[in-house]
């Protein structure tokens, strides 16, 4: 594996930079941003101007007018996105949207990219992927799901409970996991394909959680006897599973790589205050309990780059990656974490407030070691595969 950038991967990551720094970063204080995200008009806004770089969706193919990145190629510009916590919103890189462009690309039908990834890779609508459910139902344990639809002639009916639905409120298109009846036998999980707002499908609320990255929030979502025709069955019945693996892998790669961003700015933010900020007679970075600190940080960006681009690189050769994007996530995800607690310490009183990043970079990223799989899920999924059968 070669580490040095290509020509090409140089000028990704020189034009994302340079567009972050010079074009989103002033945005950063836009008024129209919410504890439940930045809103559509200025994702809207951002997206414009991202298009305009020639930076909008890189992930997508060209057709539908991305850059057809690999996902060593993501890694490289997606941390750059990452820098700034309204990057990914504008280069329409963030959860749930790339993961679903992502999955549409490898398993839609034609006419079903016409219809929904088209509009969604050029920004036009959002989508929200619905598989998540309280307690008793699907959470990181999927095969729990409570959500059914049952086959009715040309149709599905579907009736359940989602929730923490990301970006569910002002999407365009939701993606809807339901355990499948027909003739009253369960198939299985399917996904189905659905436009917003549809009769049947109720937004209850927004939920407020520890982080505000991501427009439209995190809401709970019911379903009365929605009717779905079986031609947006996305792909076939009963393999809903195996199409979110499709998904999943390298969708929590992809927030690797996002929040690895987010801790780097985080880190130079507390290098700045602890070069500039005096006690005791020198600067806090000349004192070990906080150089040290720092020190440590660079040895957690470092490490968490490296398994970021190990698992690309993996994807990139056409493999599945679901150990390496397992180890990478809790790796990546903790580091990330202690990076970012690490400059909430350093810059004192002022970590706890909201005169820097810092305090909501340690939110948002506390959060990360939770959603696409807790740390706890990915160990006991690692350790199943260690397990000598008998």
């Amino acid at each position: 594996m070669d580490f040095s950038l290509t020509p090409r991967e140089q000028d990704l990551q020189d034009r994302t930079r340079t567009f972050i720094r010079d074009v989103v970063l002033p945005y950063e204080k836009d008024k129209r941003q919410s504890p439940h995200g930045p809103s559509d008009a200025l994702r809207r806004e951002l997206n414009a101007l991202a298009q305009r770089a020639g930076l909008l969706a890189p992930q997508c193919d060209p057709h539908w007018g991305g850059l057809g990145l690999s996902h060593r190629e993501r890694a490289i510009v997606f941390e750059e996105a990452g820098y700034s916590l309204l990057g990914p919103i504008a280069l329409h890189c963030m959860a749930p949207d790339e993961g679903n462009m992502h999955m549409l690309e490898a398993v839609a039908s034609e006419a079903h990219k016409q219809r929904w990834l088209k509009p969604l890779a050029a920004g036009d609508i959002r989508s929200c992927f619905a598989m998540t459910e309280q307690a008793p139902g699907a959470g990181s344990d999927p095969s729990a799901m409570t959500t059914t639809a049952v086959a009715d002639g040309d149709h599905f009916v579907i009736n359940g409970e989602k929730w923490l639905i990301t970006g569910a409120n002002g999407a365009g298109l939701m993606i809807i996991m339901a355990r499948t009846m027909i003739d009253g036998q369960d198939r299985g999980a399917t996904m189905f394909m659905c436009d917003l707002p549809a009769k049947g499908i109720v937004v209850d609320r927004t939920i407020d959680t520890i982080e505000e990255s991501m427009t439209g929030g995190h809401c709970v979502v019911r379903f009365e006897n929605l009717r779905v025709h079986r031609d947006d069955v996305l792909g076939e019945v009963g393999r809903g599973f195996r199409y979110a693996q499709v998904r999943l892998a390298p969708a929590r790669l992809t927030h690797c790589m996002r929040w690895l961003g987010a801790a780097r700015r985080a880190h130079d933010i507390a290098v700045d205050y602890a070069n500039r900020r005096k006690a005791f007679g020198k600067t806090l970075i000349e004192h070990e309990g906080v150089g040290f600190q720092l020190a440590d940080n660079l040895i957690d960006l470092h490490l968490s780059r490296l398994a970021i681009w190990h698992c690309a690189w993996v994807l990139d050769q056409g493999r599945d990656a679901r150990t390496e994007s397992s180890i990478a996530k809790v790796a990546v995800s903790e580091a990330l974490f202690r990076i970012a607690d690490r400059c909430v310490q350093v810059l004192g009183g002022m970590g706890v407030t909201g005169d820097t990043l810092v305090e909501r970079i340690f939110r948002e990223i506390r959060a990360f070691r939770i959603y696409d799989g807790p740390s706890e899920v990915h160990r006991w999924s690692l350790a199943r595969g260690l397990a000598v059968k008998a």
